[in-house]
């Protein structure tokens, strides 16, 4: 047989996968907290110089739409359905930015654990 290829198993190896389970537990908790973060924070995104804007979590809930009064006498259905959507995606938009910020340094340390 070669060298090597002949060692008992469980040796040394217990510390470093005990170490690793320890790491992912602590990264599952900032995980956790910061899904619970991003579920208060809010982003508010407007359209049409601030004539419709909607209020969204970081975790993508819309929270609030508010239409300027003075839109609505002026305006045709189909100019604030599009005032509407455009910005709820921008809003989708920053909360997934958000999101990014909160959860990118905890997805690196993944990959740091090589996942």
């Amino acid at each position: 047989m070669a060298k090597g290829f002949n060692r008992p198993m469980g040796g040394g190896g217990g510390m470093a996968g005990g170490g690793m389970m320890a790491q992912i537990k602590k990264m599952q908790e900032q995980m956790a907290i910061a899904q619970e973060q991003l579920a208060v924070e809010t982003v508010t995104s407007s359209a049409g110089g601030g004539a419709v804007k909607v209020t969204m979590t970081g975790d993508q809930h819309c929270k609030e739409v508010i239409i300027d009064p003075e839109l609505i006498k002026d305006a045709d259905a189909e100019m604030l359905q599009d005032l509407i959507l455009s910005a709820v995606n921008l809003a989708l938009d920053d909360s997934r930015k958000l999101s990014e910020e909160k959860m990118g340094p905890l997805a690196g340390g993944l990959s740091g654990m090589g996942f």
